[in-house]
């Protein structure tokens, strides 16, 4: 590595303006999905007979990282009961029944996803910290189930290490950039997807256009409809033949499915059908690999009254601070700025996240679309942009004009 890439990687960068398509706040739904399945689990497991517990359990794979984890930062002593912090990750692994949805198979895992949910002590507020899979990081060193050593490194993807050594690689990543300690995680895949959407009959989207990637296997006539299934799966996958064609405009689409999704799942549609619940929580719990501590269904179902107790609308979700990368030969990558310290700290000190950090912030109960408000918009950093807030239906300030384009380059309907 040159001296001048080395510079340039010690200070923070100036955040980029305009010429980017897709300008969007992060809307974080993937942690939704979490929040939804656990509180699910929450509410039935006084009703769940012995029989479907023990399945549910049965469904779950318990992989245990501690022995590939090291210098780990302490907990914090908060009194009787400690605050958690859990790591939600998103894994495209093709191995596994379900998963070899493109020919795939042996290409390893990646990990487009991860967000830290972080619990108060006193179990009064909440708050999601996503964190763009494009981050340029400084690696550690991390080990193999082996024991072996993966070398870690400078301007690193942030997504690297889960490819390189899966769920331990990325805590060991998270905890030595962040000096928190991870107390649980959890890792959902493919096939787990889909049949969380079959689950529930399918979800409802607005597509623009025909979607057409041959090289892919991706194939959907455009219109207003329900989708489930391989179908549910490659719209939410696609990318190079829709909108701007930006990773960016993607995960504002996955976004907005998985929001349509979480809304029909926390629905009486979908609560006051006990046999929708059952297929769901038997779809959650077969693609979830998870720590020994969520093991059983007792566990979760504590972590998921936890977040009840809260309540969905003031669990909070942010994006650590961010801007697009300046440097030559980095374009497209982004660089955490340091705003992002102050993030950390709170996380730290078990205290909610100032005004200022939570400026442009969206709840869980706040699902996109619902409202004018719900709309994508947002500024190209994870810095605020001022009020999300629209004027009436049809009017054309800025802020509207701002979400229809994001839109449109998601490839959604405006």
């Amino acid at each position: 590595m040159s001296d001048e890439q080395q510079t340039a990687q010690s200070e923070p960068p100036t955040p980029r303006r305009g010429r980017r398509r897709g300008r969007t706040r992060k809307r974080h739904i993937v942690a939704r999905v979490l929040v939804t399945t656990v509180l699910v689990l929450g509410m039935v497991t006084g009703l769940s007979v012995v029989f479907l517990t023990r399945h549910l359990e049965g469904n779950v794979t318990v992989l245990d990282p501690t022995a590939q984890l090291s210098n780990r930062p302490d907990k914090v002593d908060t009194g009787p009961q400690e605050p958690l912090n859990i790591l939600v990750m998103g894994s495209d692994a093709r191995d596994g029944a379900g998963n070899n949805i493109d020919g795939l198979t042996g290409d390893g895992a990646r990990s487009d996803t991860t967000i830290l949910m972080h619990l108060s002590a006193d179990r009064k507020h909440a708050y999601g910290v996503s964190i763009p899979r494009d981050s340029l990081v400084t690696r550690p060193d991390c080990k193999k189930k082996d024991g072996t050593t993966i070398p870690g490194g400078e301007n690193e993807m942030w997504n690297a290490a889960f490819a390189l050594g899966g769920p331990a690689c990325t805590i060991q990543q998270f905890e030595q950039l962040t000096k928190l300690r991870i107390d649980h995680f959890v890792v959902v895949d493919f096939a787990g997807f889909r049949d969380m959407v079959d689950a529930i009959d399918g979800v409802e989207v607005c597509i623009p256009e025909d979607i057409e990637d041959p090289a892919h296997g991706i194939s959907i006539p455009a219109g207003t409809r329900q989708i489930r299934g391989k179908e549910a799966l490659n719209y939410v996958r696609a990318r190079y033949t829709l909108g701007d064609g930006s990773d960016i405009g993607r995960i504002q689409r996955q976004q907005a499915f998985v929001a349509a999704m979480a809304n029909k799942v926390v629905s009486g549609g979908t609560l006051a059908r006990p046999d929708r619940v059952i297929r769901f929580l038997n779809a959650a719990t077969k693609s979830l690999i998870v720590d020994p501590g969520l093991k059983s269904v007792f566990d979760m179902s504590k972590l998921g009254l936890g977040f009840k107790g809260i309540g969905l609308d003031n669990i909070k979700f942010v994006t650590v601070p961010w801007a697009y990368d300046t440097r030559e030969g980095y374009e497209g990558r982004v660089v955490w700025l340091p705003e992002a310290t102050n993030v950390w700290r709170k996380v730290r000190n078990d205290e909610p996240l100032s005004k200022r950090l939570s400026e442009g912030s969206i709840d869980a109960g706040n699902l996109p679309g619902a409202t004018p408000s719900g709309s994508p918009g947002g500024s190209p950093s994870g810095s605020p942009s001022g009020s999300p807030g629209a004027g009436p239906r049809g009017s054309s300030s800025p802020d509207a004009e701002e979400r229809a384009a994001a839109r449109e380059a998601a490839g959604l309907c405006a």
